[in-house]
């Protein structure tokens, strides 16, 4: 008798593949800012985005071919480089040829809230594979990968909302090329802020730093006083966050230090209930500071704000409110 082989699964838009396509788009960026002949300091700023994206090209071919401990070594030594370069204030903006305000004024009354639909396209068709198409497939092959579905589904979206913009402005897809690269460099290192702090979340686990969290509160608060747990949760979440600039970064520490041993091992704490308020409480840090800077510099980068630090003055008072009730909610429902 007889056996099928197992065959392995395989998808359409493997994670391999959309980091080479992220690997891509960043070589193109560091093309474009090489061929800048205007750019103050292209060398260095075509170094940044070229160690930054050498990782997305050559990350899997590296292990494949020196194994994890080689890759994960010049891995590093390129991150270390990247923080150098941003540190030091070697990344900068390029040269560009913008319309003039009369030339925006006038695009803007011809395609008006049109050209909103591709931005509101990301969010819904991600939910939507998410949600609908996670699991589809033609024998072994599925449309995502099984281990990465949200990631492709958005990769998707995005490609279905580039496609929709050409349609609506009758651009080309080198304009939109071109375009990236200026948007980019107007956001510069802050652009993979969010990446990097996210697996620096990552990093503190390992280093157990949770465990010196949890030393440092016995110190100061009796492990019996459940108001005081629950208020030092809270604004341990919120100023980790605005450090971190990350709440998925703040989280494993703070709940690994405080939330697991205190409130729920010790009092019982309903833990669903207990980490949905203490991520709510980590957002509300990410309104009071510049190292969340997807949310709160490259708004302002955008908008041309004069005041870089004008959204998150603007956002503090909504941040300290929400903070409170979120200290009262928790205290009254987890127990």
């Amino acid at each position: 008798m007889t056996h099928a082989p197992n065959i392995e699964p395989t998808a359409l838009l493997e994670i391999k593949t959309i980091f080479l396509i992220i690997g891509v788009l960043v070589a193109f960026l560091v093309y474009k800012t090489i061929s800048d002949p205007n750019h103050p300091k292209k060398i260095t700023t075509a170094l940044f985005w070229g160690l930054f994206g050498s990782i997305f090209l050559f990350g899997d071919a590296s292990i494949a071919m020196f194994g994890a401990q080689v890759t994960h070594t010049w891995v590093g030594l390129f991150v270390i480089g990247i923080a150098i370069l941003a540190g030091f204030g070697l990344v900068s903006m390029g040269s560009y040829q913008t319309t003039s305000q009369q030339e925006k004024e006038s695009y803007a009354n011809k395609y008006g809230n049109k050209l909103f639909v591709p931005a509101v396209l990301i969010p819904i068709v991600t939910v939507f594979c998410t949600i609908l198409l996670n699991d589809i497939h033609l024998g072994s092959i599925y449309l995502f990968d099984q281990q990465h579905i949200t990631l492709g589904a958005l990769t998707l979206a995005c490609a279905i909302a580039l496609v929709v913009g050409w349609k609506i402005t009758g651009g080309t897809p080198l304009l939109a090329m071109s375009e990236s690269r200026r948007l980019v460099d107007s956001i510069g290192w802050a652009a993979i802020l969010p990446q990097m702090l996210a697996m620096l979340g990552g990093v503190f686990i390992v280093a157990q730093t949770g465990d010196s969290i949890q030393s440092i509160v016995t110190l100061f608060v009796t492990p019996d006083n459940r108001f005081a747990l629950v208020a030092i949760y809270c604004i341990g979440m919120a100023l980790f966050t605005m450090i971190m600039g990350n709440a998925f970064a703040a989280f494993p520490v703070m709940t690994a230090g405080i939330a697991m041993p205190f409130l729920i091992q010790m009092h019982g704490a309903n833990p669903a209930a207990l980490v949905a308020i203490g991520m709510y409480s980590g957002y509300c840090g990410t309104l009071m500071t510049p190292m969340a800077a997807n949310f709160n510099i490259v708004p302002a980068a955008l908008l041309d704000l004069k005041d870089k630090y004008q959204v998150i003055k603007v956002q503090i008072p909504t941040a300290l409110i929400l903070l409170s009730f979120n200290i009262v909610l928790m205290y009254s429902v987890i127990f």
